[in-house]
């Protein structure tokens, strides 16, 4: 357990090093922090923290900077709520008083916004849609063995990738699974769809259109996927900025994963719908080392949740971040729920 004196030089150090990005010396704590220890009882301290692994030593600098221990210590049980600026206030609730035709265009907004007030990169998921209906499947063809497969959602919601045709299907057999589709599966809610494609679909694919079975197989999960909104990143190359140091094949590998919603969504996954703070090796991916992710799920009454995230290098302002993520969930939801609202009238 940290004494009085060692959170305070911790609190001290955090807040100074997030501020100018410089590793944090004595003689910086007592001239700035204004501490009211001597610089040998702040040096004696600072060894003391740095043994319990909340400070480290950097190669270039006799300073020291929070390590990772020491930023889940603050973020745990030393930040406090800010009051967001007012121009912060003033801008998303003025962006969100815009006219929406589709829920897409408000996720798309969300990350975008965000980005633009952190600074950061901002991640954008729209809430789950359980009760959404299938009332479109169009197949359209592209080349000899490509099609765009389009998905349309009774939310508005719209949906659509490219497949790779099996060389070995017959045009007839793709014309009846478009049919068994539209017959089947419109009308129904997207988990009826799912189940629909795991159990009876498969059987009369096989009876009806027995060479389509490759593609059919390959649509269920994408189907699946349409009931919940596009992930939207907003920002991607503000990383350039929190990313000094950063080799170019890892910055490639952050960016690429950026355009994967797949690895987007794993790594979204929250334990909990509050605000939460992943630091550096807790995101379970060694591409983030020196990275942080706060992620605020948002309710949507009769709807489900969604999510929004926001990646920044680990010293980002967590009191600042937290406090401006929290406002802007609630605007979100607000302007969602409104959406639906608007759609049912």
């Amino acid at each position: 357990m940290l004494t009085e004196r060692q959170i305070l030089i911790l609190k001290s150090i955090i807040f100074l090093y997030t501020n100018n990005g410089t590793p944090i010396g004595s003689k910086t704590l007592m001239n700035e922090a204004e501490l009211d220890y001597s610089s040998a009882t702040i040096r004696n301290e600072m060894v003391h923290l740095e043994e319990l692994g909340f400070i480290e030593k950097t190669h270039s600098s006799s300073g020291r900077i929070p390590s990772i221990k020491g930023y889940r210590f603050y973020v745990d049980h030393l930040i406090h709520p800010i009051e967001v600026q007012k121009k912060d206030l003033i801008t998303i609730k003025k962006s969100f008083s815009n006219e929406f035709h589709q829920l897409d265009e408000i996720v798309i907004q969300s990350a975008e916004l965000l980005s633009q007030l952190t600074s950061y990169t901002a991640i954008s998921l729209g809430p789950e849609l359980k009760d959404s209906r299938l009332t479109g499947f169009r197949l359209v063809p592209l080349t000899e063995n490509k099609v765009m497969v389009i998905l349309v959602t009774d939310k508005g919601h719209v949906e659509n990738r490219m497949f790779s045709l099996p060389k070995t299907i017959q045009s007839s057999d793709l014309e009846k699974m478009v049919n068994i589709f539209n017959e089947r599966l419109v009308g129904h809610t997207l988990i009826e769809v799912f189940k629909k494609l795991e159990t009876e679909i498969p059987a009369l694919i096989n009876k009806y259109a027995k060479s389509a079975a490759g593609i059919s197989s390959a649509l269920d999960t994408f189907i699946l996927q349409a009931g919940r909104d596009q992930i939207h990143v907003g920002g991607r190359m503000n990383m350039l900025d929190y990313s000094m140091g950063m080799d170019v094949e890892k910055f490639k590998l952050i960016y690429s994963l950026m355009e994967d919603q797949n690895d987007l969504a794993h790594l979204l996954t929250p334990h909990h719908s509050g605000i939460e703070v992943k630091i550096g090796q807790e995101l379970d991916d060694e591409r983030f080392e020196g990275f942080s992710l706060i992620t605020a799920g948002y309710n949507v009454i009769g709807y489900g949740t969604g999510l929004i995230a926001l990646l920044g290098p680990t010293s980002m302002p967590y009191s600042k971040m937290i406090s401006l993520v929290d406002v802007f969930r609630n605007e979100l939801s607000k302007k969602v729920i409104d959406y639906y609202h608007s759609m049912e009238d």
